[in-house]
């Protein structure tokens, strides 16, 4: 019995022990080769979308219109109002353009490491929500806001664009904006952490799609419909994610026996 639980916790001979990270390397090169590959994918329909965007500022004109029809907040005045402090705006910029796709990278790696069976859940979730926004991407071409009339690209103002000045063109299209991926991705990521993690601090994850929410905006980037429909997309995405086996990591570390009582 006392080799069965010390096999349980790892500690059962030195040749486990060498050997108990390779699964880890392993599937943690296996993910990144097949997110890497979704990527491509993903890119390479934005780019067949990009062909098709005479439709994108009469979708634009329309969004605006529902937009008011809705009394949602006035994006533009919102805009302008920020501009008088360009720290923010250069600070929404930067977060922009840094934030979205480093911050959940680093959320998927270290799911991939210590939460491997929820990972699962997490990345057939946003496989599945990046999908559903591109077929909004490719049936629903898009102008941002920094492209209309009455907004300020923010990005070109300040020096910090991640697009140029082209509207179309490049690895970018820029007519993606509905969903926005931005608001989609920083959702399910804080959702995603506060389900699995347990610590007290996780609500705080809440902070970033809601800074992400409000940046887009600010910036310009996206509209308010963008964002929700975005929201949309991940609940309808949710049952990927809230499967019964999405808390086994925590059951089998809370099952555990710790060494210190095994040694006693």
């Amino acid at each position: 019995m006392g080799t069965q639980a010390l096999e349980r916790v790892g500690l059962g001979g030195e040749h486990e022990g060498r050997g108990a990270s390779a699964p880890v390397v392993w599937r943690v090169v296996r993910e990144a080769v097949l997110l890497a590959t979704l990527f491509l994918v993903y890119s390479a329909g934005r780019q067949i979308a990009a062909k098709h965007t005479g439709s994108a500022f009469d979708h634009a004109r329309e969004v605006l219109a529902v937009q008011n029809w809705l009394h949602l907040p006035n994006e533009a005045s919102i805009q302008h109002a920020a501009l008088k402090l360009p720290h923010l705006v250069e600070g929404a910029n930067l977060y922009y353009a840094s934030v979205h796709a480093p911050l959940t990278a680093a959320v998927l790696l270290w799911l991939s490491i210590w939460r491997p069976k929820a990972y699962t859940h997490v990345r057939w979730t946003i496989v599945s929500l990046t999908g559903l926004a591109l077929i909004g991407h490719i049936v629903f071409p898009l102008a941002p806001p920094r492209m209309m009339p009455g907004f300020v690209d923010t990005g070109l103002a300040f020096g910090q664009s991640v697009y140029g000045p082209a509207r179309s063109g490049g690895v970018a299209n820029q007519f993606a904006a509905m969903p926005s991926l931005h608001v989609g991705w920083a959702s399910l990521i804080a959702l995603s952490m506060i389900l699995i993690t347990r610590t007290k601090w996780r609500w705080l994850w809440l902070l970033h799609p809601i800074t992400t929410f409000a940046v887009v905006v600010l910036t310009a980037n996206h509209y308010w419909l963008d964002g929700i429909v975005a929201l949309i997309l991940l609940a309808i995405s949710l049952p990927l994610l809230l499967r019964p086996s999405l808390h086994d990591d925590r059951l089998y570390a809370r099952n555990s026996v710790s060494p210190r009582h095994v040694l006693k």
